[in-house]
């Protein structure tokens, strides 16, 4: 089988793929790449998503690109108008014409002898057959998001089956599902729950947002209205990055205070939620979680439109546990029944690792639970390979700039010193692992065995600190002792 050869291979063409094509076309432009998606269009996620009120849960000044001003006028923005935003990049930049299209990437051999990775794809022809592609490339770099593309995740519902109207997963969203005057339950409370819910509110009969736990909800603006007033006294740009460090700045601060003082976040969180839905709303009960905010992911409601949406009585939360599903709905462990005509589960994502390749590295398969991370975005013994990866924290693309920056760092290095292989390696016996992720989220703790894990110091500890992040990655040494270069 005949294979292609570039410099860099980047795998998927969302936010993170079309940002990386960028760098490199921008820090190494001598470097030839091409980007391999295995769906046919452009947008990862941004076009994956079909479910309504589809948007960001990040503002745009820190979910946009550093290089490429958002200049919408809102700032929580829906999902059509960040894919655009993420198309628009690939357009001006001549990022689209590096991109092969319905190339599912399926397995990467690293041979040390040739210092290259053999990557193999499945493409897809007309008809739905497919045949194996092959690639060869000196550097490989996973940009394929952290979670199953192919199915949402869906625990076992007892009595499904007789559910007598439509049960829907938000990521496989029927374009024929009409919903209007419709009694719809959602279940979940987590961001899709909190979108979908003011949403569909507004032409369903009644929406209920069915929780076993409530999550911390939080109101803000949808548009920046400083924001705003900035773009139109200063350049485009300008306004852009101040708007982006002020909101930077201020995520990194009421981070930390929630790790500080959890107590004082948690009131000022349920404060805002009283005077949303008033006194004698039961916040106790819907809206009080058992955790400290920040212990799982915050969820943004722009212009408090769920709060307004349960003002309005179209919509209610219902905090309890299933029982079994019903022909006419869903009955609940306290005896009572939620009826509906359809059901929305809302029930989280599949993660999974690096889109699920398969890795080898001279004929040893890779088992990535065992490796540690190095600098959030390599892997411990597993050369020339490097994988977007946001914050947990914070803005997604806010990492994935950097990691971005990193990687074109750490490719000029090796063309300047004749290097072929980069592989970040422990030497320090004194690091214990820890689990990558911090979060008691479901979707994390259900496969968090699976994950790499992050080490107990620098530079296998994950800081998820955007300033700190800054200094390592845009400042620090690329031969820190611990990444062996030959």
């Amino acid at each position: 089988m005949a294979s292609q050869h570039f410099d860099v291979l980047i795998v998927g063409a969302g936010l993170s793929g079309i940002g990386a094509g960028y760098h490199l076309q921008e820090k190494c432009p001598g470097k030839s790449y091409a980007i391999l998606e295995g769906r046919d269009c452009i947008g990862g996620t941004w076009d994956l998503f079909r479910y309504p009120g589809i948007r960001s849960d990040s503002d745009m000044f820190t979910l946009g690109y550093s290089f490429k001003p958002w200049t919408e006028a809102k700032a929580i923005a829906d999902g059509p108008n960040i894919l655009n935003y993420v198309r628009q990049t690939a357009t001006e930049n001549g990022i689209d014409s590096k991109i092969r299209f319905n190339h599912r990437v399926k397995r990467a051999l690293w041979s040390s002898q040739e210092a290259r990775w053999t990557v193999e794809a499945e493409r897809t022809m007309g008809e739905g057959a497919t045949e194996t592609v092959r690639f060869t490339c000196n550097f490989l770099f996973m940009c394929s998001g952290y979670y199953k593309y192919e199915e949402g995740y869906t625990p076992e519902f007892s009595g499904a089956a007789d559910f007598a109207g439509r049960i829907v997963h938000p990521q496989k969203w029927p374009e024929d599902l009409d919903y209007a005057g419709k009694r719809v339950v959602v279940i979940g409370s987590g961001a899709t729950a909190v979108t979908l819910v003011p949403e569909m509110a507004k032409t369903a009969s009644h929406v209920t947002m069915l929780q076993r736990s409530p999550t911390y909800v939080v109101a803000r603006p949808a548009e920046d209205a400083l924001a705003n007033k900035l773009r139109r006294n200063l350049s485009a740009k300008l306004a852009y990055h101040l708007i982006r460090w002020r909101n930077v700045l201020f995520g990194m601060y009421f981070f930390q205070l929630s790790r500080r003082k959890p107590e004082r976040v948690k009131q000022l969180i349920l404060g805002g939620v009283r005077m949303a839905l008033g006194p004698d709303y039961d916040i106790a009960t819907h809206f009080t979680p058992r955790y400290n905010p920040w212990d799982q992911r915050l969820c943004l409601v722009p212009d408090g439109d769920l709060f307004k949406a349960i003002r309005d009585k179209q919509a209610s939360v219902v905090t309890n546990e299933i029982d079994t599903f019903t022909a006419g709905g869903i009955k609940l462990k306290d005896g009572s029944e939620l009826e509906a005509d359809i059901i929305v589960t809302a029930t989280g994502l599949v993660l999974q690792v690096l889109g699920g390749l398969e890795v080898s590295v001279d004929g040893r398969v890779v088992d990535f639970s065992k490796t540690l991370n190095y600098k959030g975005m390599m892997y411990s013994d597993v050369p020339n390979m490097a994988s977007a990866f946001g914050y947990t924290n914070a803005s997604w693309t806010l990492k994935c700039d950097l990691t971005c920056e990193y990687v074109c760092r750490l490719i000029n290095y090796m063309e300047r010193h004749g290097y072929k292989q980069c592989m970040p390696h422990n030497v320090d016996p004194s690091i214990s692992e820890l689990p990558s992720l911090d979060f008691s989220s479901g979707y994390v703790q259900r496969s968090i065995a699976k994950m790499p894990k992050q080490g107990s110091k620098r530079p296998w500890r994950l800081y998820q600190n955007y300033a700190l992040d800054i200094v390592t990655l845009r400042y620090g040494k690329v031969d820190d002792g611990v990444m062996q270069y030959s």
